[in-house]
């Protein structure tokens, strides 16, 4: 590769260095610029965060549930920051003021149009390579919920008026409307 064709590798530098108010996430050295989720995003990611919230709480769980904005460094490197709309923590070792530091047990991440191709494809492979145990995909236009259990390596795909099984926690199902 010249140097007319080299694409510049980004750091979490970088991401800290932007505008006030302009969020980024950061995945193999690559900007992505994220626009302000709109109300149903809001409306799910509460809903969601709450039910996760209220079943630790109820059960005396020792895992953190925490919406975005909040930072996930997903590796020991300085080139991949994400902010996943729900991150579910169980080793509260990897949590500190900054964020967490490794992989959350469970993302779910609210697609948006123009955030379906990181959703779907990078951002999969990165929360599966990472060590995350299970990722959903939440997909409102779609009225869809897709969810990766990386640890028994299963794909499911539930419409938003089903009971979702939640696979790292015994007995607990969400529905999403």
């Amino acid at each position: 590769m010249d140097a007319l064709t080299e694409e510049k590798r980004y750091t979490i530098e970088d991401i800290y260095a932007l505008p006030e108010g302009e969020r980024a996430e950061l995945i193999d050295g690559k900007i992505y610029y994220m626009a302000p989720p709109g109300w149903g995003h809001q409306r799910i990611s509460r809903k969601l965060h709450q039910a996760i919230a209220n079943y630790i709480d109820s059960n005396g769980g020792k895992c953190e549930a925490l919406a975005a904005p909040f930072a996930v460094f997903l590796n020991e490197d300085d080139l991949n920051y994400v902010e996943p709309d729900i991150s579910v923590i169980c080793d509260l070792t990897k949590l500190d003021e900054k964020g967490c530091h490794g992989a959350p047990d469970w993302i779910i991440e609210i697609v948006s149009q123009s955030s379906k191709p990181r959703d779907y494809m990078t951002k999969l492979l990165k929360y599966r390579t990472a060590g995350v145990r299970e990722y959903w995909i939440v997909d409102p236009g779609k009225q869809m919920t897709t969810v990766y259990s990386f640890e028994r390596d299963w794909v499911e795909h539930y419409g938003f008026e089903t009971n979702i099984p939640v696979g790292i926690f015994k007995d607990f199902f969400i529905r999403i409307q």
